[in-house]
């Protein structure tokens, strides 16, 4: 499957169609680029757990509405949010208003602020599981790019099992893609070749 030009002349992975400026900006500029600040980390975290079962972009679109719900992807601000703050949130239309989504987000921001404790921060943690380098995939189509890795389920594995939810092997590869510890382009993306 050849990927289709968008209207701007330039073959990407997704945000081809018109009306997916959104969609191609954030493929253009922010898939697979390795990110090692700790809050933008949290943020993908976050987002990617409300995305299970979703198309993702119906989460960029909210996105605006997420960095408001949750303190700009504090993890400390999360981590202390109450109760009825995140019962709040099943009213606020720019957000998932799914309860164990909105739920997760504090407890996977007590577990986030655990590991950045053991670990010194937690792009130190996430690293390890790719050994610290970009796994830049060659895939010919977008067919070829798998849902889960190996790598992805060791990290879905240890995540839950420090407690954290929403992280299942397919959302943790799709996570790991975003925050370029694995870099899926494939050949004919214009982002493939660009240096």
């Amino acid at each position: 499957m050849t990927l289709q030009p968008g209207p701007d002349g330039k073959k990407r992975c997704f945000g081809n169609k018109p009306g997916q400026q959104l969609y191609a900006d954030y493929h253009d500029f922010e898939w697979g680029q390795p990110q090692h600040d700790d809050r933008v980390l949290f943020e993908f975290l976050i987002l990617e757990g409300a995305q299970a079962g979703l198309n993702w972009e119906t989460i960029l679109r909210k996105r605006e509405g997420y960095r408001k719900a949750f303190h700009n992807f504090d993890p400390a601000k999360v981590a202390e949010m109450k109760d009825d703050e995140l019962e709040n949130l099943r009213q606020n239309p720019a957000i998932i208003r799914n309860r164990l989504k909105i739920n997760s987000a504090r407890s996977n921001a007590r577990v986030f602020i655990k590991i950045q404790k053991e670990f010194g921060s937690f792009a130190s943690y996430l690293w390890r599981f790719v050994d610290g380098q970009v796994i830049n995939n060659q895939w010919q189509s977008l067919t070829d790019v798998p849902v889960t890795t190996p790598e992805s389920d060791a990290l879905a594995k240890d995540l839950k099992k420090r407690g954290m939810s929403f992280v299942g092997s397919t959302i943790m590869y799709a996570y790991m893609q975003a925050v370029g510890l694995v870099n899926d382009h494939v050949a004919d993306c214009w982002c493939s070749t660009k240096g």
